[in-house]
């Protein structure tokens, strides 16, 4: 086909901390890059918040979406593929579709790639990460997963997860949000009652960012100071989920997924 133009627009969340922006979404949009060569890969991040904070604190600028999408457009980006880095389909994800909806027209196609946690696969693979990586972990200590959490529905993915994880033997992996989520009086009586001593809270987030440094580890009333005053000890491991390679490759899967019903790709 003449006069094709392919390009992919990564959309992440963002976060201000320079050092998981790095080995997180910048790895993300690497490993994109390395198998889409004859692809144009662009970035967006979808908090204005975060999108301000850089520009004003750093000089560092980042395209919203509606910007990147503009800045396709004058590229003569003809084909699109729009691949979230959101954990899922939440509320941030219904915000991107929002703003790329006007531009459907605009380009010859448009497809979305899904979030991380879209389809029973995408949790099989996800399972299969956590439970590589922390296959060392012994039984008597407990392993807490710390989402972002949000009063979408979509939070329910969490909890399904928690519930997967045990139904395959990994009683001692646990699955919660720092938000939109039950009390945390329920797991602090469990870890008691299943004598727990030893508890590793890990962010089960794109980046390692601003809740895994404050509400996971941070203040007075972060995880890692209610679990210490219970009498745990307590270890924190400060790696977003895109410093995995096994959630990278499910992203670029959702990618090839998403290509299949982009006119104009070839797969």
């Amino acid at each position: 086909m003449e006069n094709v133009k392919k390009g992919i627009l990564v959309v992440s969340f963002g976060t201000s901390h320079g050092d998981t922006r790095v080995k997180t979404i910048e790895a993300i949009e690497k490993d994109i890059e390395n198998v889409y060569t004859d692809r144009s890969i662009y970035r967006a991040w979808t908090s204005n918040i975060l999108i301000n904070k850089l520009k004003c604190r750093d000089g560092y600028h980042v395209d919203t979406v509606k910007e990147a999408l503009e800045r396709m457009k004058k590229d003569g980006i003809t084909h699109v593929v729009v691949q979230p880095t959101h954990v899922i389909n939440g509320m941030e994800n219904d915000r991107m579709k929002d703003d790329v909806l006007p531009y459907m027209e605009t380009f010859a196609s448009v497809a979305f790639g899904t979030p991380l946690l879209t389809g029973k696969q995408d949790c099989a693979d996800v399972r299969k990460v956590l439970t590589e990586e922390f296959r060392e972990i012994p039984e008597d200590t407990a392993v807490i997963f710390l989402g972002h959490g949000t009063a979408h529905k979509a939070n329910a993915v969490y909890a399904a997860l928690d519930r997967q994880l045990k139904d395959m033997g990994r009683t001692n992996f646990y699955m919660r949000t720092i938000e939109a989520d039950t009390p945390f009086e329920p797991l602090q009586m469990e870890i008691l009652e299943k004598g727990y001593r030893r508890v590793i809270l890990a962010p089960f987030m794109i980046v390692a960012g601003e809740h895994a440094k404050h509400d996971m580890v941070g203040r007075k009333d972060s995880w890692k100071s209610r679990l210490e005053e219970i009498g745990c000890r307590v270890e924190c491991v400060f790696k977003g989920l895109g410093e995995y390679e096994g959630i990278r490759r499910i992203f670029l899967d959702h990618i090839k997924e998403a290509e299949t019903v982009c006119e104009g790709y070839e797969v």
